[in-house]
């Protein structure tokens, strides 16, 4: 089962909903990848306003 991309969060999921927002608006294209291992210390997850780890695409359209 391929990966899907939540167009709110812009979090990469298996299933059917969002983990994190629960919704199920999803977009099959996008660009860029950055991987959060821990969003409390990263300056690049609080740029980008996450606050769960996880694998997110930079541009979904």
């Amino acid at each position: 089962m391929p990966k899907k991309i939540c167009k709110k969060c812009k979090i990469f999921f298996k299933g059917d909903n969002c983990p994190i927002c629960k919704g199920n608006q999803l977009a099959s294209s996008w660009q860029g990848r950055v991987n959060i291992l821990d969003a409390d210390k990263s300056m690049v997850a609080e740029k980008l306003g996450i606050k769960v780890k996880g694998e997110y695409a930079i541009k979904v359209r």
